[in-house]
């Protein structure tokens, strides 16, 4: 028997299958001309970051418009770094903000898709049968390597100014007579496999990424693990098996892998697949305090996509914000086509970034502010009932207890031609109209008088007003009202008047309007001061009105 089958059937007694049998069980697949298949594979390690969100997005939006497929991989194959339900965390946390998947595994553990198991713990039998393989062809090997003697390498590379890896003369298991071999690991030795690498450094690869442009790199040389001592593949390799057996034709993932390109490379070329085209994403920076930089899990609570939810920020809001991202020209179009849905947009490749992408806190607060004021004022309370109930309980109860009050307080400027942008979150919805609501007015400090300061001025404004308020006036009528109050009262009813003859006046129409609005609401700026009267009502006004001291 050839040696190298011997060492291969030695290390997997038990895979009987070949590559050519799996290329049957995962056919080409059968897609429109131009449809693009992409993926979506992080590890269940915890929180979902905001460039893994902007990462999956990419991919969904790519597939989407092609009438691709957009599947989730989960890749957890490093155990010490997998949590509990890790894999429940990603797929519910990107269903919140809108990704869903064509294929992958499912929350009730079960998966949907032809091209699966997608869960690469599941997937070791193939992983083995490609490595099988590879060692038949004599292109792996066995390495006996223990740390220590790997530590002693990298530690004379590092002392010598060499380059870090196992390679060449570093590359002590590489020529070890495959007998030797067979002979150590029937006698219990521990190894791992390698890739017996056909590159040299020397010589110059080319990749055209979808995104960066032309990269050009230096060949991998470096006898890379492909499995580990427990039997499980490293990520390059199963990264290779993966996505050439899901048919996998383009893959957006940040640029930090660039450098790992001449490993998968290799990988796709020694089994003579054809390998997809990359795409890498510029990481989402922070500017902090003038320094430019990657934004941090560690350091800043933007990076989390659990700080949008607990912030109140619509998922949707803050979609449209990646959108902008991912494509230097969506916003420009999304002004122009508010009433379409970020799907109908044409993502491109061309359009995205190639340097890194400045997260800009301001802007995401003007994109959810635009989307509140397109949204009907029950959507915006149902969603609001959602987010209170969880996050701010004492108001959840007192902006339910009158459903169609607070709808209609959110409806106030909303169907006019240029409707209010004073919300950019659920918990604003707290802060701009807590003084709608009886249980938080005592609470508000201060009354905030402008013009007209003097008590007695106010209290006499306030007197007059409530004398001749009807709610039951149309809007004309009812500014007609308070220039007649003007009149009485010795405040210009004109402005144009006022403006010319300033002296003949205590004040003018807009002060006794401001001393009415600030009387019901403690506040100067306020939406339409009439439609908040009536909301109110005249008991309720006559209530606030007293308070005044």
């Amino acid at each position: 028997m050839d040696k190298n089958i011997e060492l291969a059937n030695l290390i997997f007694p038990n895979i009987t299958k070949t590559v050519e049998d799996y290329e049957k069980m995962y056919p080409e697949r059968n897609l429109p001309e131009g449809a693009k298949v992409t993926r979506y594979a992080p590890s269940p390690t915890g929180f979902i970051h905001i460039g893994a969100l902007l990462s999956s997005f990419t991919g969904d939006m790519i597939a989407r418009q092609s009438n691709g497929v957009f599947y989730l991989r989960i890749e957890d194959t490093d155990t010490e770094r997998t949590i509990d339900n890790g894999i429940n965390v990603i797929i519910e946390g990107l269903k919140e903000f809108g990704v869903d998947f064509d294929e992958g595994p499912l929350s009730d553990g079960t998966e949907k898709g032809n091209y699966g198991p997608y869960i690469q713990s599941q997937r070791k039998e193939i992983y083995h049968a490609f490595i099988k393989h590879l060692i038949i062809e004599g292109k792996a090997y066995p390495c006996f390597c223990t740390k220590e003697e790997n530590d002693a390498i990298r530690e004379h590379q590092t002392a010598g100014k060499k380059r870090i890896g196992y390679y060449g003369k570093y590359a002590k298991c590489r020529n070890i007579p495959t007998s030797e071999a067979i002979e150590r690991i029937k006698n219990g030795d521990k190894y791992i496999i390698r890739l017996k690498s056909p590159g040299c450094f020397d010589r110059r690869i080319v990749i055209d990424d979808l995104i960066k442009g032309r990269i050009e790199m230096p060949e991998n040389d470096i006898d890379i693990p492909i499995m580990k001592g427990d039997g499980l593949p490293t990520y390059h390799f199963a990264h290779l098996v993966d996505d050439h057996l899901m048919r996998t034709t383009h893959i957006t993932r940040g640029d930090e892998w660039i450098p790992s390109l001449p490993i998968h490379i290799q990988l796709f070329q020694m089994f003579g697949f054809k390998a997809p085209k990359y795409a890498h994403l510029s990481p989402i920076s922070k500017n902090d305090n003038g320094t430019v930089r990657k934004i941090s899990k560690r350091k800043d609570p933007e990076a989390a996509m659990s700080y949008y939810h607990k912030e109140g920020i619509p998922s949707y809001a803050v979609m449209l914000y990646l959108a902008t991202l991912m494509n230097s020209n969506f916003e420009e179009w999304y002004n122009q086509n508010k009433d379409k849905k970020y799907t109908d947009f044409k993502f491109d490749f061309k359009k995205m970034s190639k340097s890194c992408p400045l997260f800009d806190g301001e802007k995401l607060n003007n994109i959810s502010k635009t989307y509140f004021s397109l949204l009907k004022a029950s959507d915006i309370y149902n969603d609001a009932c959602v987010y209170f109930n969880k996050y701010d309980k004492e108001f959840y109860d007192i902006f339910t207890k009158d459903k169609d009050y607070s709808i209609n307080l959110l409806n106030i400027e909303r169907e006019v031609k240029k409707p209010r942008k004073d919300i950019a979150s659920y918990k604003d919805i707290k802060k701009e109209f807590n003084y709608m609501y009886d249980e938080l007015f005592d609470s508000i400090e201060s009354y905030e008088w402008q013009n007209i300061t003097d008590i007695n001025d106010i209290k006499e404004i306030l007197n007059t007003y409530i004398s001749m308020y009807d709610i039951n006036d149309d809007k004309n009528e009812w500014f007609n009202k308070c220039k007649e109050l003007c009149d009485k009262l010795g405040y210009a009813s004109d402005m144009k008047e006022y403006k010319a003859n300033p002296e003949k006046y205590k004040g003018n129409v807009a002060d006794v309007t401001t001393v009415i609005r600030v009387a019901l609401t403690k506040k100067a700026q306020t939406p339409d001061l009439y439609e908040l009267l009536k909301l109110i009502g005249v008991d309720g006004i006559k209530s606030r009105f007293e308070k005044v001291a």
